[in-house]
């Protein structure tokens, strides 16, 4: 039987620790196996935070690219296929180089336990020493401080999106200290970028970096203004007039203007205005309120209707998408969602409940998740109109029903791994 990169991910799936230590010790031993990569990398702006990684990431990529730059991008999780964690200088990485690197990697790690992370982050960074860029984009997983990425010596740039909570099982329930672990990726004398953060974080993240000295670019040393069909980003070194992003929401002028922050506080690269605008006009990023409307299950609607997909998952991305449909026209909104076991899904769904005409519940298929009844449940407890659906296709012929020919417009949310299964049922490949 030949072999495909999937069957070497289960396998290395198989070696998960049945404890788990928070330590960088595994990472470290493994990478010193492999001949220490990260120490071999192209320039690396390192990304940590709890909303917006990704598309922060997201602009950085497409400003760099528009510069002329080669870009390594190392994300998670993915949607569809595994591939799309790693970027090689602006390309997923093929099926041929991708199981080259996993089977090496397996058979340098043998059967020692380690992450799942760990060890698909340490084939990254194997990748992108063996493959050349001019710089490297590093997602953080988890936290920050322990992270498996937290092992670059001296990043070019740090950067931590906006705070908020999100996986307490594993990072608690104190906003300072989650914001503690995220400011653990800061490094000495290297800039340290900072989104806006409620008081408890930005004052964690602070004093974190006074004590290593770091040097922190909070919000309010830059910032961002929106002005008609654009926006002002105003620095240390000037302000800029851009157009709007590509990306939909008025929180992604904040995104896109960290980055902006990011790359104008930098040595490295010369990035002009031209590169910016460049940059924050053409990104994508998938699931993050893409719009479907011309796909499969967007046909199903009335004419006239919208179907958006997002794969915010806490309450601040339920306050983000509150936000942004609280603007839209009148046209009544349907609301289809899943989410995972152990999420606030009442906390996410509560800034959207006074625009929510009715409420689907779904199970995600094959993961840990809320049955489809519970979270209708928990969706009627907030006395919103509520039932659960077996399907996301059952659940967009029901509205269409209940619509009676008229326009709506309908959001699938609430889980990355649904984003996933929406996307690959519609033909939707992340590129």
């Amino acid at each position: 039987m030949s072999q495909t990169s999937d069957k070497v991910l289960e396998r290395l799936f198989q070696l998960h620790p049945k404890k788990i230590d928070l330590s960088l010790d595994r990472m470290t031993i493994l990478l010193a196996k492999l001949g220490h990569p990260e120490r071999k990398l192209p320039p690396v702006i390192h990304v940590a935070g709890t909303n917006g990684k990704g598309s922060t990431c997201a602009y950085l990529r497409a400003i760099l690219e528009a510069a002329g730059l080669r870009v390594h991008v190392y994300s998670s999780p993915h949607l569809v296929r595994f591939a799309e964690r790693i970027r090689l200088s602006g390309k997923l990485i093929d099926e041929e180089r991708l199981l080259s690197c996993l089977l090496d990697c397996e058979k340098i790690n043998g059967h020692t336990p380690i992450t799942y992370f760990e060890i698909t982050t340490a084939i990254a960074l194997k990748c992108f020493a063996d493959h050349p860029a001019d710089v490297v984009l590093l997602e953080v997983g988890l936290g920050g401080r322990l992270d498996a990425t937290n092992v670059i010596e001296r990043p070019l740039s740090t950067v931590i999106t906006p705070v908020s909570l999100d996986h307490e099982q594993f990072l608690g329930a104190d906003l300072g200290g989650i914001a503690h672990e995220k400011a653990g990726i800061a490094k000495t004398d290297v800039p340290l970028i900072i989104a806006h953060q409620d008081a408890p974080a930005k004052a964690a993240i602070l004093d974190y970096a006074a004590k290593i000295k770091a040097h922190p670019l909070c919000y309010g040393d830059w910032t961002v203004t929106a002005q008609g069909a654009g926006f002002d980003y105003q620095d240390d070194q000037g302000r800029l007039t851009l157009p709007l992003p590509n990306l939909p929401g008025r929180h992604q002028i904040s995104n896109a203007g960290l980055a902006m922050a990011c790359l104008r506080h930098q040595a490295a690269f010369d990035i002009t205005a031209a590169h910016m605008i460049k940059g924050i006009t053409s990104a994508y990023w998938p699931a993050r309120l893409q719009n479907m409307t011309e796909s499969a299950f967007g046909k199903i609607l009335p004419p006239g209707s919208d179907l958006w997909l997002d794969g915010g998952h806490n309450p601040a991305a339920g306050k983000i998408l509150g936000d942004y449909f609280a603007k839209k026209d009148n046209r009544p909104l349907y609301v289809i969602g899943g989410m995972m076991a152990g999420k606030d899904t009442a906390g996410f769904l509560m800034p959207l409940r006074p625009l929510i005409t009715k409420f689907f519940g779904l199970t995600i298929m094959g993961q840990d998740s809320h049955s489809a009844e519970k979270i209708a449940e928990i969706a009627g407890g907030l006395r919103i109109s509520s039932q659960s659906s077996p399907s996301p296709e059952s659940a967009l012929l029901h509205i269409n029903l209940l619509s009676q020919g008229q326009a709506v417009r309908v959001l699938i949310c609430g889980s990355c791994y649904l984003s996933g299964q929406i996307l690959a049922q519609n033909g939707l490949f992340p590129t």
